[in-house]
C-alpha cells in the first residue's frame, strides 16, 4: 500500500496555482506524473500524491519541473478567481474514480499520439536520407561517366597518332623475315642433327630411386584445458587462469601469515572473545581486526559477522555494516527460537546502517522484522515510530497550507 504525501505546499494567484511536492530522495526517472483539467497524480514508490482540483485548470498550458528533491507544478486557472481550497471535497468515491479513469485515458492517448508523431518524424527523416543518398549516387555516376568519355577521347587521339609509325615498323619486319629465310634453310639440317642427339641422351637417363619409408614426428603445444584452442575463447581462458593464480597466491599468503600466529590466536572463539572485550572498552578498531581474523579462520560463525557489523557501524563504515549484517542473517537459518535474539540484533544493526544512509524505508523493514521477533520491546517500537514519522514527514512541523 503506497504512503500518501501530506507535507506538500501550494500557493495561488487569480490566474495560477503553484504546487510543491517533496520527492523524498526519489530520482527524476522514477517519478510518474498524470494530470488532467481536474486531476493531478505524482507517484514515486512507495509514495503517492493525488489531488482532485477545486476548479478546472488549463492542462495544455500547465508545466512541471522535477529536480533537486522536489516537483514544482504551475497550473493556469480557467477562471480568474481565488480558490477557497486546493482539493475538491464534495465529490464521492464514484466521481473520483471516473475523474481518475478519464485522466488515465487522456494520458494514454497523449502517449500514443506522441509515439505516432515520433514514428512519422522518423519515417520522414529516413525518406529524406534515402533521397539524398540517391541524389549523391546519381551525381557520382554522372561524374564517373564524364571521366570515362574524356579518357576515351584521349585514347582515340593517341591511337590515331600511333598508326603511321606502326605501318613503318611492319615494313621493316617483313624485310627482316625475307633475310632470315635464306639463312634458315642452312640451319635446318643442323637442327635436325641436334634433335636426334638430344633424343638419344634422354633415352639414356635413368629414373630417380624410390623414397625410403619413415615416420614423421608430430608434436602439439601443451594446453591447460582439455578442449581445442579457439581464438574466440582465448581471452576468457586467460582471465580464468589469472583468477586461479591470484586465488592460489592469496591462499599461500594466508597460510604463511597464519603460521606466524600463536596457537591461541588460531582459535576463532578466542578471537571472538578478544574482539568482544575490545568493543566493550571502546577500542573498535582492535575489535574489528580480531573479528576479521576470526572470519578468515571460520566463515560460519554468524555472531562474528554480526559483531563486526557493530564495529563498522561505530566506525562509520555503513556499507560494510550492511554487508556483514546480511551475511549474519544468511547464516542464522533456519529461524528457530535459539537464534531469535541474534537475528533481532542483526536486523537492528542493519536497519541503523540504512537509516544513517537516509534509506529510511529499508531501515523500517529491518526494525519491523526485529519487532516480529520481540513484539513487546518498547525501545524497538519507539525507534520504528520515529522512522515512520521521518518517512511521512511527521517528524518536523507540517508547513502551512493556503
Amino acid at each position: 500500500m503506497p504512503l500518501l504525501v501530506t507535507d506538500y505546499s501550494w500557493t495561488q494567484t487569480e490566474t495560477m496555482v503553484h504546487i510543491n511536492v517533496p520527492l523524498k530522495g526519489a530520482t527524476v526517472g522514477k517519478v510518474d506524473i498524470i494530470s488532467s483539467d481536474e486531476y493531478l497524480k505524482v507517484h514515486y514508490p512507495p509514495f503517492l500524491f493525488e489531488v482532485f482540483l477545486f476548479e478546472p485548470i488549463d492542462n495544455d498550458r500547465s508545466t512541471a519541473k522535477v529536480g533537486n528533491g522536489v516537483a514544482i507544478f504551475s497550473l493556469p486557472k480557467r477562471t480568474n478567481q481565488m480558490w477557497k481550497q486546493l482539493m475538491m471535497t464534495s465529490c464521492d468515491k464514484e466521481t473520483k474514480k471516473q475523474i481518475r479513469q478519464q485522466a488515465l485515458l487522456k494520458h494514454q492517448e497523449g502517449l500514443l499520439s506522441e509515439s505516432q508523431s515520433k514514428a512519422e518524424k522518423k519515417r520522414a527523416e529516413d525518406t529524406y536520407l534515402i533521397e539524398t543518398m540517391m541524389k549523391l549516387e546519381r551525381e557520382e555516376a554522372k561524374k564517373i561517366r564524364k571521366m570515362k568519355d574524356v579518357e576515351c577521347e584521349r585514347t582515340t587521339a593517341e591511337l590515331e597518332a600511333w598508326q603511321p609509325s606502326c605501318n613503318k615498323t611492319e615494313e621493316d619486319e617483313n624485310k627482316a623475315k625475307n633475310n632470315m629465310k635464306s639463312s634458315g634453310s642452312r640451319n635446318v639440317e643442323l637442327n635436325q642433327r641436334g634433335s636426334t642427339a638430344a633424343k638419344c641422351k634422354k633415352q639414356q637417363v635413368h629414373p630417380p630411386a624410390l623414397r625410403r619409408p619413415g615416420n614423421i614426428q608430430v608434436t602439439f603445444t601443451p594446453r591447460v584445458f582439455s578442449t581445442p584452442l579457439r581464438e574466440s575463447k582465448v581471452q576468457e581462458e586467460e582471465e580464468w587462469l589469472r583468477k586461479q593464480a591470484e586465488a592460489r597466491r592469496i591462499l599461500t599468503a594466508d597460510a604463511e601469515e597464519l603460521k606466524e600466529l600463536k596457537e591461541e590466536e588460531r582459535n576463532p572463539d578466542w578471537l571472538k572473545d578478544k574482539g568482544d572485550k575490545c568493543f566493550m572498552k571502546g577500542d573498535y578498531l582492535s575489535a574489528l581486526n580480531a573479528y576479521s581474523l576470526a572470519i578468515r579462520l571460520n566463515r560460519k560463525m554468524s555472531a562474528v559477522f554480526s559483531n563486526r557489523a557493530a564495529c563498522h557501524l561505530k566506525l562509520g563504515y555503513l556499507d560494510k555494516a550492511i554487508e556483514d549484517s546480511s551475511q549474519a542473517l544468511d547464516l542464522l537459518t533456519p529461524h528457530v527460537a535459539a537464534n531469535a535474539e541474534a537475528r533481532a540484533r542483526a536486523h537492528v544493526r542493519r536497519g541503523a546502517a540504512f537509516c544513517e544512509l537516509q534509506l529510511y524505508v529499508e531501515g523500517l523493514w529491518d526494525y519491523e522484522a526485529a519487532l516480529k521477533i520481540y513484539p513487546d520491546d518498547e525501545s524497538l517500537h519507539s525507534d520504528a515510530q520515529k522512522i515512520r514519522g521521518i518517512i511521512q514527514g511527521a517528524a518536523a512541523a507540517a508547513p502551512d497550507h493556503q
